[in-house]
């Protein structure tokens, strides 16, 4: 791999995380952005260490209620953000099919969150919804449909003594339902530490054994809860992966910072710890970290960036995690009634955040009547329907690019997982055979 390469892809990555107002080296979710890790221990791009950019993370850059302009021209002067992205693109035609399909991939998402950073600054014209939902999952957008979930989750309810009718009496069932088993936020530390034990175990179990014999020794969950009071974001699952033992081999660590104010039952806080720890994103990042640590993953692996067709398939491994845990595809084979009613929530809330994002950018629906429909078609409760069609929604890179993620990348997962046995899946998944994306997943199975 040349050193050219790994500059294109540290700079078009940082350059960009940095013209959106991120921090990639910031321990914190409340300060990171698009870039979602950097533990190569290589040195940090000019996109990154250039006296502008120190301006541009202060003030928020494009990402800003009244963004700096003049610090934002300055930053644009020294670092040549199309330049690296068309090199990158362009350098992509000397890896093999697959590599080279991830890297045009990577291009073409770079290209829309710079066209969309020129739009708000008014130097382009607004960049058509469907290229941006295109380039994160690789097709159109479509909204979500609830119907097949709600009637399981209703049923469910009622099987646990919380019986209903009609949409407004499933609702208050949810909520009721809800009530009875949230989280609370002062012991979160102590129940998050006990469920990553659990699915820690569950994983050695049924998910390690079809992985290759180094992965085996990788930890799949060093990682620390702490709740964080009055963030935009439910939740923020920060890869760090900095810390070395002292014969230099990585401790593959991580955060994961709760907001105080999330409403979250114990069975959806269940989900959740699958999803952003083991073996979900944190799993995922380290294997990757040690895929690279070993030549075996290229330098596009130590810089992960969210709005990427990458990032679209990690959703869909970090939503399916709890079935992968428990060794079964669908949620009904889930072994307790709470739990599975839990699941059901967490997968209706991320087909809400694909209707988020469809409602405000192709329908142009009002936040109001977004979170409205948010409540009521995807059971979501009061303070997720509000992020969803507020903060993250009507973002606009997460809003057009990242929300239609979710979805997209946990219905192709589920599919693949039906299709293909552990054994052949698994390691693909994980990127042992080569970092894929969703769009080149399925080629790499054949």
């Amino acid at each position: 791999m040349s050193a050219r390469f790994d500059q294109l892809v540290a700079t078009a990555v940082l350059g960009i995380d940095t013209l959106w107002g991120g921090d990639v080296m910031n321990p914190s979710g409340t300060g990171r952005f698009i870039a979602d890790s950097w533990f190569s221990d290589a040195p940090l791009p000019e996109a990154y260490t250039h006296p502008t950019a120190a301006r541009l993370r202060e003030t928020g850059a494009v990402s800003a209620r009244e963004p700096d302009r003049a610090a934002i021209e300055a930053y644009l002067q020294a670092v040549d953000l199309p330049g690296a992205i068309a090199a990158l693109r362009a350098e992509s035609s000397s890896f093999d099919h697959l590599r080279g399909e991830y890297v045009r991939g990577l291009a073409d998402s770079f290209e829309v969150m710079w066209d969309l950073a020129m739009e708000i600054l008014g130097k382009g014209a607004p960049v058509p919804y469907e290229r941006c939902v295109r380039a994160s999952t690789g097709h159109a957008p479509t909204p979500s449909d609830p119907a097949a979930k709600r009637r399981q989750v209703q049923a469910l309810l009622a099987g646990a003594g919380f019986p209903s009718d009609d949409d407004d009496e499933l609702l208050a069932a949810v909520d009721s339902w809800r009530g009875q088993r949230y989280v609370p936020m002062a012991s979160v530390r102590t129940i998050g530490a006990a469920y990553i034990a659990h699915y820690a175990a569950l994983t050695e179990r049924n998910v390690r054994p079809h992985l290759p014999a180094p992965l085996r020794q990788v930890p799949m969950s060093n990682i620390e809860f702490l709740p964080i009071k009055d963030a935009w974001f439910s939740g923020s699952m920060n890869y760090l992966g900095r810390r070395r033992t002292s014969d230099g081999r990585p401790e593959y660590e991580a955060s994961y910072e709760i907001n105080a104010s999330l409403q979250i039952s114990v069975p959806e806080f269940e989900q959740l710890v699958s999803h952003e720890v083991v073996p979900g994103h944190v799993t995922t990042f380290a294997f990757l970290q040690d895929l690279f640590v070993r030549g075996l993953a290229g330098f596009e692996a130590s810089v992960l960036t969210m709005n990427t067709r990458a990032a679209t398939l990690f959703e869909g491994i970090a939503n399916n995690s709890i079935l992968m845990a428990h060794g079964v595809t669908e949620v009904e084979q889930l072994p307790d009634e709470d739990l599975r009613i839990g699941v059901l929530l967490a997968l209706l809330q991320d087909d809400a955040k694909n209707q988020a994002s469809y409602l405000t950018w192709k329908e142009g629906a009002a936040e109001a009547d977004v979170a409205a429909a948010l409540r009521r078609d995807f059971l979501c409760s009061e303070e997720r329907a509000k992020k969803l069609s507020g903060a993250w929604g009507r973002h606009p890179l997460l809003g057009r690019m990242y929300l239609p993620c979710y979805r997209s990348g946990t219905d192709l997962v589920a599919d693949l997982r039906r299709r293909h046995s552990p054994g052949k899946l698994l390691p693909v998944l994980y990127g042992c055979d080569g970092l894929v994306d969703c769009t080149t997943i399925e080629e790499a199975l054949v």
